[in-house]
C-alpha cells in the first residue's frame, strides 16, 4: 500500500498539465483560473512546513493553504508559532528548531517567512533536504550567500520562488512589455524610487528574554546582543545584523522591475555611486540603517540608474520617532548637482522608465505614460516580446512544484536584483564609489569593500556550498 507521501509526490509528477494552466495562459486570467493549479482531492495536496510566522510570515502560509496542508509551523519564538496554529492550522505540529522540520519525510514544501539574516541558511537546508521553497525577500544577507544559494538551487534542482510578488502584477507587467518592445524607445534612464521609511529609533535597553524565545538560535549566525524586543519581529529590518533596511526590504521588490525592464536580470551595474543619512548617527544601541540614500549606477548597455527614497512618500513601521528632518546641507550633499529636482522632490514611489521617445511609470498603484495610455488602441503585436505568464505568485509556485518548471521569480534572478542593494549599503557604509565586475562578482581594486561581499559567521550557523 503506498503512503500518502508517495501519493502526493506522484502528484507533483503526474498533474503537471493540469498544474500548468497558472503559468501558460496569457494576459489577467482572474484568481478563480490560476487556482485551478490547486489540487482537488486531499490525498493530492503537497505537505507544507512553515518556518518563520510572522506577520509576514503568517500572510504567506496562508496564502499557501490554498494548494496545499500546513503540518508544520515552526518559529524561534512560541508565542507566534503557537498563533499561527490557531489561526490556520490547527492539525500542524509546532516546532522551535527548523532543522527538525527539514528531518520530516512528509514535508514537501517550506514556506519561508524568516527575518532575512535566516533566509539563506533555512533555503539551502530545506533545498539539500529535498523539499522545494517559497522564500521571503530580500533574498540574502550578503552577496556571497547568493552565491551559495544559486549553486545549491542548481545542484539539487529544487524549485525555489522569491516573494518578489510584483513580478505577478499586471501592471507590472504591463510596463515591462512596453520598455522590452520599444514603445518609449531606446532606454536611458532607470529611476528607482523607495517609500521613505523612518529608521529614527533608540537607543534601546537590554530586557530578559521573553520564555517563549530562544534568543541564541533568533540571532543565528550574526553576532551576540543582549537581547532587546526592537532586534525582533517587525523591527529587525533596521539592524544591519539581521537586513539591509528598506534598501534591501523594498529595493528586493524595485529593483527586480527595473532589471527586468532593463533587460539585465542576470547582470548588474558597472559602478555604484551612493550616499545615506543615518538618523541616528551612529550611536550605539539605535538602528544603524539608513532611512535616506541616493545611488548612482552605471551598467554595461549604457543605462544609467537612480535609486533612492521618495523623501515625499513617508511611512512608519516598527518602534520609531517619526521622520528626521533633512536639511539643505544634507540634501546638497546626499543628491548630485544634476540631479532632477523630480528625484529630489518625489513623494510617490516606484519605478520610472525613460527613453529617448517617451517614459512610464509604474508603481502598486498603476502603470502611467502615453504609451501606456495608448495600449487599448494600439496594442503590441502579436510576435511582440512577452513576460511569462503569472497573476498568482503563490499559484504560479505551486503549479512549478508539479511540473518542475522554473518559477518567475527564481533564485538567479533575484541574487543579481539583491546584489544591486547590497552594493548600494556596501558604497554607502564605505562612502566611497565601487567597480563592479558583474561577471566575475567581484568589486574591482578595493578588497576592503570585497571583504563586505559577505559577513564572520557565528558557529554552528554558518552558511557553505
Amino acid at each position: 500500500m503506498q503512503s500518502a507521501s508517495t501519493n502526493r509526490r506522484e502528484f507533483l509528477k503526474t498533474s503537471a498539465a493540469a498544474a500548468a494552466v497558472a503559468t501558460a495562459i496569457p494576459g489577467g486570467i482572474s484568481d478563480s483560473r490560476a487556482n485551478e493549479a490547486a489540487p482537488k482531492s486531499k490525498n493530492d495536496r503537497p505537505n507544507i512546513a512553515c518556518i518563520g510566522v510572522g506577520s509576514r510570515g503568517s500572510s504567506i502560509s496562508r496564502l499557501a493553504a490554498e494548494f496545499g496542508d500546513i503540518v508544520a509551523i515552526c518559529d524561534a519564538d512560541l508565542l507566534q508559532a503557537e498563533a499561527a496554529k490557531k489561526a490556520f492550522a490547527g492539525n500542524a505540529t509546532i516546532y522551535q528548531d527548523y532543522r527538525e522540520v527539514l528531518e520530516r519525510s512528509d514535508v514537501d514544501v517550506i514556506i519561508n517567512g524568516t527575518p532575512d539574516h535566516w533566509h539563506t541558511a533555512v533555503n539551502v537546508a530545506a533545498c539539500r533536504a529535498g523539499k522545494d521553497v517559497y522564500t521571503e525577500k530580500p533574498l540574502t544577507l550578503t552577496i556571497d550567500e547568493g552565491k551559495i544559494l544559486c549553486q545549491v538551487v542548481e545542484e539539487t534542482k529544487r524549485v525555489v520562488q522569491v516573494g518578489t510578488q510584483q513580478r505577478s502584477g499586471k501592471d507590472f507587467q504591463t510596463a515591462i512589455e512596453l520598455v522590452r518592445n520599444g514603445r518609449i524607445g531606446n532606454l536611458k534612464q532607470v529611476w528607482v524610487g523607495l517609500p521613505y521609511y523612518s529608521t529614527w529609533g533608540g537607543p534601546f535597553s537590554e530586557q530578559p528574554v521573553p520564555d517563549s524565545l530562544n534568543w541564541d538560535l533568533y540571532q543565528g549566525q550574526t553576532p551576540v546582543h543582549p537581547y532587546c524586543k526592537t532586534r525582533t519581529h517587525s523591527n529587525f529590518r533596521w539592524w544591519y545584523e539581521y537586513s539591509g533596511g528598506v534598501i534591501t526590504d523594498w529595493g528586493n521588490h524595485q529593483i527586480d522591475i527595473a532589471h527586468w525592464g532593463m533587460d539585465c536580470e542576470t547582470t548588474g551595474p558597472i559602478s555604484i555611486d551612493a550616499r545615506g543619512l543615518f538618523p541616528n548617527k551612529g550611536e550605539p544601541n539605535c538602528y544603524n540603517t539608513p532611512d535616506r540614500f541616493f545611488s548612482k549606477m552605471a551598467y554595461a548597455n549604457g543605462v544609467e540608474m537612480s535609486y533612492f527614497v521618495a523623501l515625499g512618500d513617508q511611512h512608519k513601521y516598527g518602534d520609531v520617532k517619526g521622520h528626521a528632518k533633512t536639511t539643505e546641507e544634507e540634501m546638497a550633499w546626499l543628491f548630485e548637482d544634476d540631479t532632477p529636482d523630480e528625484i529630489k522632490n518625489s513623494s510617490r514611489n516606484g519605478i520610472t522608465f525613460i527613453g529617448d521617445k517617451g517614459r512610464i511609470f509604474v508603481n502598486r498603484g498603476g502603470v502611467y505614460g502615453k504609451a501606456a495610455e495608448e495600449l487599448a488602441e494600439d496594442p503590441l503585436p502579436e510576435d511582440a516580446w512577452r513576460v511569462r505568464p503569472s497573476d498568482n505568485h503563490m499559484g504560479n509556485f505551486f503549479a512549478c512544484v508539479a511540473n518542475r518548471e522554473e518559477p518567475v521569480s527564481p533564485v538567479q534572478v533575484q541574487h543579481r536584483t539583491v546584489s544591486v542593494c547590497h552594493l548600494t549599503n556596501i558604497s554607502i557604509r564605505l562612502q566611497r564609489p565601487l567597480k563592479w565586475d558583474p561577471v566575475a562578482q567581484q568589486i574591482l581594486g578595493d578588497d576592503e569593500a570585497n571583504s563586505y561581499l559577505q559577513r564572520q559567521q557565528r558557529s554552528p550557523w554558518g552558511i557553505t556550498a
